[in-house]
């Protein structure tokens, strides 16, 4: 069950954060409740939000659509059904095709992913994965295949959803309708469930 209440976007009192959801009403379709949730210190949400937008700069090295699926392996590492709901609606939102991401837990024999992208998937996994599984072998497959600059672009992202994954599964923060529909199409068939981010309509916002 959800723990704590997320805050209608309506209601928050500070300019610049209300704003500042903007961001995520254009990527994600809707503003997430860990943001909502996290409002409650706008200083931590606000450099929640910059990070985010660093992370996903429009003029990044890596395209930010497979940062989604960067993401999501991140999130499978860490078992957060909220963050991987969220990744599925972002990748397909960036351009990600529907096929690729219902396949993404086959990445690594499907014909749908590149080699190049196998080894960054195969890196956000072990890259998330407590205690961290990153070896010298896979680091230096990682290396072959993609820039310093874009090897930094990729661990910014796994690094991000760390953070994401422990906040949002501390709080069993509720998802939101949205991405609840779009999961269920793209990654229910492949064993995704709700589970403790089920909302509550005493959570109703």
């Amino acid at each position: 069950m959800s723990r704590m209440k997320p805050i209608s976007s309506n209601e928050c009192i500070d300019e610049e954060l209300k704003q500042a959801f903007m961001h995520f009403t254009n990527t994600l379709g809707f503003v997430p409740n860990s943001l909502l949730t996290m409002q409650r210190v706008p200083a931590i949400a606000k450099s929640v939000i910059q990070m985010n937008k660093a992370v996903f700069a429009p003029n990044s090295a890596v395209d930010n659509a497979f940062k989604r699926l960067v993401a999501h392996m991140a999130s499978q590492a860490s078992g957060c059904q909220y963050c991987k709901a969220h990744t599925s609606v972002s990748a397909t939102r960036q351009g990600i095709d529907e096929q690729k991401m219902q396949a993404i837990y086959e990445y690594t024999t499907n014909p749908l992913f590149s080699e190049k992208e196998r080894v960054a998937l195969d890196f956000a996994l072990a890259a998330a994965s407590i205690p961290n599984d990153v070896t010298d072998e896979l680091y230096d497959k990682l290396s072959a295949l993609w820039s310093e600059v874009e090897i930094v672009e990729i661990l910014g992202v796994i690094g991000m959803f760390g953070f994401f994954n422990r906040w949002n599964d501390s709080m069993a923060t509720p998802l939101e309708d949205e991405a609840l529909s779009r999961a269920e199409e793209l990654i229910g068939a492949k064993g995704w469930e709700v589970g403790k981010h089920k909302r509550h309509s005493v959570f109703s916002i």
